[in-house]
């Protein structure tokens, strides 16, 4: 037998479908590493406090200690506060901050999209946009406390002018940024400037909106907390200001903790709409990897 006569063994590519299994062990692997890795330097951070305070290397009365802050957490869920349950103090500052960020992020987007699909009143407003924007904002939570009084309304204002701007800035720049020919296809089918905002501009600045939305609700968290630190009769802020005023550290860094935790689960679940509403980009990154 020649050599010519003699064939390599054919060596068996992966399927399709094993490739994607692979990708999916790993990204979910990468997933664990990194959730591990965050649990591990968390712990890491809690036990150097703890050793730290105990050991009185910083001052435990104005740093306090992880073991008193979990008290104080412990004892405001079994007991509540003087101003009532834990859930309920939670719940009425989650209201405001919620109520803030709906109304600052409609609003932030009504106006950036328009301001984004008409060039001219872009230019005569636009300054008096960058001078509001330019005010700290929080100093405006006394203004709205004298306007409308101790209840949730100056709350909620709070967190719509900490809101609006953010949102308002990336949709107008999302509405700049539009594929100007998906526009003059749309304008050649003989669709009109309402139908071309709608279904153009509007799903193609969704994106730039998205990543203002993840900033955004923390903002809106801000506002209603420092309307409720400087008068309230419930809430999140009333609780770290009444720590504060009663020389309870651990108080003050436990409704810290709380703010966090409401924070990271509000992030988690606009990250989860996201993931839904773009699935398209990942498959679509799957099919060019």
């Amino acid at each position: 037998m020649s050599p010519d006569s003699v064939t390599a063994p054919a060596v068996r590519q992966p399927s399709a479908g094993g490739r994607t299994a692979a990708r999916v062990r790993a990204a979910r692997n990468r997933r664990l590493l990194v959730l591990a890795a965050r649990v591990l330097l968390l712990a890491g951070l809690l036990v150097a406090w703890e050793v730290l305070a105990r050991t009185e290397v910083i001052d435990s009365f104005n740093f306090s200690m992880p073991s008193k802050i979990w008290d104080q957490l412990r004892q405001w869920t079994m007991h509540g506060t003087a101003q009532g349950s834990l859930g309920e103090q939670i719940w009425v500052t989650l209201q405001e901050a919620l109520q803030g960020w709906v109304i600052g992020v409609a609003a932030g987007v009504a106006l950036g999209i328009a301001f984004g699909r008409m060039p001219f009143l872009a230019e005569v407003v636009g300054p008096f946009i960058k001078v509001l924007n330019a005010l700290p904002r929080i100093v405006l939570a006394p203004i709205f406390l004298l306007w409308f009084g101790l209840g949730s309304a100056s709350k909620v204002a709070s967190a719509v002018v900490l809101v609006f701007f953010p949102v308002f800035f990336n949709a107008f720049q999302g509405a700049r940024e539009v594929d100007r020919n998906l526009v003059a296809n749309a304008r050649v089918l003989g669709a009109s400037n309402r139908k071309v905002t709608l279904q153009v501009v509007i799903p193609s600045a969704t994106s730039w909106i998205f990543t203002s939305l993840h900033v955004s609700f923390g903002f809106a968290l801000i506002g209603a907390i420092v309307g409720e630190y400087l008068g309230a009769s419930k809430g999140l802020g009333l609780l770290v200001y009444t720590a504060q005023a009663n020389f309870n550290p651990a108080g003050v860094y436990a409704g810290m903790a709380i703010l966090a935790a409401v924070a990271l689960m509000a992030e988690g679940l606009l990250t989860l709409v996201e993931k839904r509403l773009f699935r398209w980009k990942s498959q679509h990154s799957d099919r060019s990897s």
